[in-house]
This record gives C-alpha cells, structure tokens and sequence, in this order.
C-alpha cells in the first residue's frame, strides 16, 4: 500500500494515507517518493516541491488556496500556512461540452418501488401528518402518539427498559407489533417552527416546500393541520401544490383548528381522516422498475481528509452509472461547490443552464455575505482539525460526488426536478436544511458520505451513510451502512467500491432499511432563507 496519493499528476501536494515520522520515504505510485522531512499523521497535505510565499496550492488539479509562507519538499501543510483563495468563475467562458456516452456504464438493473400515477416511483410508501405552522406542533404530535404503537409502526425502545431497571421495576418494555397496513412504510410526522411571525417570503417558500413533499414520489397521501390565522395560508399551500402537480391525484385532508373548534374535535378528525388515507394507499403494492426512475441525492458531511478521495469519488461512480442508465442524481450545498464554480460551468448541458446555475450560486454568495458568513467560513473545526484548510479544498473533494456526467438543470431550493441526469440543488452547507431541500426535489433515496460520523437522516427520503474510512464504518456500525475505507487501504478500486455501493442503493431502495431509518433519526429543517445562510 502507498502512504501517500497524488490526486491529479498537477498537484503540489499529496495526501497522506497513514502516518509517516520525521525523515521517513514516503511512496506513491509509479515507484516515486518524496522523504517526509516532519511527522504527518494520515489525512494530512504533504509538498511535492519547494514552494515560495504567494504559490497557489493545487490539489484536485485545482487552486484551493495561497501560501502565506515559504514551504520546503517534504513539510506537511498546515492551516496557517494557507488562505483562502477566490477562483474567478463566469458563463463568458462556457463551450458547449461534448456528450459521449459510456457503454461500460449501461447495465440492466431493476427495482422494487411504487408506481405513481404520474409515472414517477418511490422507494417508500409514507404518509404524511404536517402543521401548516409551529402552533400545531403538539396536535400533530399527539397523532403520532395515538397512531404509531396501535397500528404497528412505534418500534421498540430498548432505553425505556433501562429506565424501568433504574425505578427497580420489572414491567417489560412493549412487543413490536406487525403493520397493520402492510403496504404503507410509515406514518412520517414533519414537526417545524415555521408558518407565522417570519417573513412572507418564508412562509410562501414554507408552504412551496410542504407541496413538494406532499407531491413526492415516496408519499402516498397526507393529513394537513391548520391553525387558521397564519402566514402560510391553507390557500398558499393548494397554489404551491398545483404549480408542482397539476393532475394531483393522492388523498389529502386539509384540516382547519379554528373552523373545526376544539381541540377534541380536530384530533378526532385527523384520526379519522388518516386512518381513511391510511386505508386508501395500503392498496398499492411495489412492482419492478427500471434504474431510470430512481433518484438520487447526493450529500456529505462531517467530512474528512479522505472524503475526497473515498467515498465521495465512489458515490461519484455510482452516481454516473444511474445517469448513464436514464436515472437522476441532485448534487446540493452550494457553499461546498464554491471554487469549483467553472468547472461545473464547463460541464453544463447548454449555456441557459450553465446561467442559471451562476445567477443561483451568485445570488446566494452574496445573500451570505450581507448576513456576515460567507462561503469561505464553510470548513467546520472538525473539517479544519482532520485536513481540509480552506473551503475550495473542501468544495473539490465534495464536488466529485456528482461524478463525470454533465449537468443536465440548475434548481432553486425545493424546485422539483423535471429531467433526467445530474442536477446543481441551492442548498446552504446545513447538514439538514440541505437533506430537507435534496428531499423536496424529488430524491427517492440519498447516500450521506461522512468522515467523522453523523446520524443524519430523512423523514421521507431512505438516507445511506458511507464512510470515508474504515475506522469510522466499525467504530459507528449503528449508523454507518457502507464503508469506502477499502478504497484508502487499498483493497477496491473506486469503481469496485462504487459499483457495490449502487448495490446497495438499489438494496434500500427495494425496502431494506438504512440505519437512520432503524434510529428513526427522521430530520426536517425548512431552510430559513431571511435568516439562515
């Protein structure tokens, strides 16, 4: 195994594989090595040439940053000795790419989902109980408790046993009971703090994001709780859902608290409308679908110094086979793409998509830094600490989780996706208000790579976690559902590992559980747009 890999044949710096002490050779591929002239420990960046002060650091093939001092062959790079660097970007200088299509990519792969009416097919079968504002909360919240354990779906809670033991009380903790409706996947309980007192434009942006959801390939009908007097009008929510869906067909009870009266009265009627819902889409049943109607999202976080060279390259390729098969992929996390701007302005399907991808990542650059927190505060200290020092350092590894193909749309946050291939999603770097607008898009299914570990996950959309490195995959078995370790030691190659990561995508979509889904680790956070950058 080499100890150290140099992405592209480009660039000055390499990132360590393992540890390496002070004096030691250092190898690479082609029978090359440099002598490490300090201790590195893995995931570092080590020179490849003596550097002097104002010498662009080029990793990925692209400038991440400026040396802010004079570096020797050898030294390991760190966090001072850099600064960020802003790599100019425009549509002026847009050719349209050529598009040559991968036999090698082209398999017959199927699964198992759930045909809509309007020929998109989901992953799961959900229903969905939603508050038009914070208010209803708690009435939501009591459906869930009046629901979940009698029909089937409240899995067992092993803590709650602990609780018992503590009180030195033997009474057992509660039986998982089988579903009730085989059918219907879950009853999803999407809780937030929005609907009134913001802005008007968070409210309609609320209500156009519910829509979306409400619309989804992964939900089969919903319950609605209004209170009456909000921002977020009942009839603001019906406009958002027909601009998405036209021909909306699912069922959907829409109930107003200040017309129906008391509280008793509202609860009653939400029962005994979803339970009717419920009932209704229990009819449907999964049939075998081609790979051309999966979507998936793509998302890092908590990542690492081998992000970029692991999991996010697997997921690249898995990412391109599904492509190449007439499937979509949304690429989200606008401030995470920062740096690679014309790149991915190179690889835009035409220059009307390459325009809006700029005016959308331009728009919301500058909406970041009027609230004080632009793109290049993105590196987190946990990113900082484990090797990524700048955000175009970052930007490059996370960027290569949407692969080769080319960019076939641009989408604004909670835009649903309206063709096929790789999609650019606005989404700020939030680990959840990014999974809640890659959700809203349309994504049946996302993978999640991290390489510090995070228990992310989606109320409607089935959310994978691949690891960066083996240590976190058995370190965090219960959140980790695939490892792309094997990549850094050696074992696979990325196209290996990517292949068997789609594998496992197709696993899950077929109805095999993630472990976020198992943790019930059900995350919704409407991005904030007046207030959240």
């Amino acid at each position: 195994m080499y100890q150290a890999l140099q992405i592209q044949s480009e660039d000055n710096v390499a990132v360590l594989l393992q540890n390496v002490e002070n004096n030691s050779e250092v190898s690479f591929a082609n029978n090359q090595s440099i002598i490490a002239v300090e201790a590195g420990i893995a995931k570092q960046k080590i020179l490849l040439a003596n550097l002097a002060i104002a010498t662009p650091i080029v990793m990925y093939g692209v400038n991440v940053g400026i040396l802010k001092v004079d570096k020797h062959k050898g030294t390991i790079l760190k966090k001072e000795d850099i600064e960020q660097n802003n790599n100019p970007f425009s549509t002026n200088n847009y050719t349209n790419p050529f598009l040559q299509e991968n036999d090698k990519l082209k398999k017959n792969l199927f699964f198992n989902g759930y045909l809509r009416n309007n020929g998109t097919v989901g992953t799961r079968n959900y229903w969905l109980i939603i508050p038009l504002v914070f208010c209803e909360n708690n009435n939501v919240l009591q459906l869930k408790e009046a629901l979940l354990e009698p029909l089937g779906y409240a899995q067992n809670n092993k803590y709650k046993q602990k609780v018992y033991n503590w009180l030195n009380d033997n009474s057992p903790s509660s039986v998982q009971k089988e579903r009730f409706f085989e059918n219907v996947d879950g009853i999803k309980f999407l809780t937030h703090q929005m609907g009134c007192g913001g802005s008007r434009e968070d409210a309609l942006q609320l209500c156009k994001l519910l829509a979306a959801y409400i619309a989804h390939a992964n939900v089969g009908g919903a319950t609605v709780i209004s209170l009456g007097c909000q921002n977020s009008t009942i009839q603001l929510l019906k406009e958002a859902l027909n601009n998405i869906s036209p021909n909306f067909d699912k069922p959907l009870y829409i109930i107003d608290q200040q017309a129906v009266g008391t509280n008793e009265a509202l609860l009653n009627t939400a029962l005994d409308k979803t339970l009717q819902g419920l009932q209704k889409i229990n009819e449907n049943r999964r049939t075998e679908q081609s790979l051309d109607k999966l979507v998936l999202g793509l998302k890092c976080g908590g990542s690492d110094g081998f992000s970029g060279i692991s999991a996010n390259p697997a997921l690249g390729y898995a990412s391109d086979i599904l492509i190449e098969n007439g499937g979509s992929s949304i690429l989200a996390e606008f401030p995470e793409l920062s740096g690679v701007e014309q790149h991915l302005i190179n690889r835009s399907a035409s220059l009307e998509v390459a325009q809006k991808f700029e005016s959308l990542f331009r728009n919301y650059a500058s909406l970041s830094e009027r609230f004080g927190n632009p793109f290049h505060n993105n590196p987190s200290e946990g990113n900082i600490k484990d090797g990524l020092l700048t955000d175009v350092m970052k930007s490059a590894g996370a960027a290569r989780k949407g692969g080769t193909a080319l960019v076939a749309a641009a989408l604004d946050y909670a835009e649903p996706i309206t063709t096929a291939g790789l999609q650019l999603l606005c989404t700020p770097g939030n680990d959840v208000e990014a999974t809640t607008g890659i959700a809203a898009s349309g994504a049946t299914i996302t993978v999640f790579t991290t390489g510090l570990g995070t228990p992310t996950g989606n109320p409607i959309t089935p959310t994978i976690k691949a690891s960066s490195n083996t240590d976190l995959f058995l370190k965090m078995p219960d959140v980790i559902d695939f490892n792309c370790g094997t990549i850094i030691e050696g074992k696979e190659t990325i196209e290996q590992n990517g292949t068997a990561l789609l594998q496992q995508i197709i696993k899950i979509a077929n109805g095999e559980l993630t472990a976020a889904e198992k943790l019930q680790q059900d995350d919704f956070i409407p991005w904030r747009k007046s207030i959240s950058v």
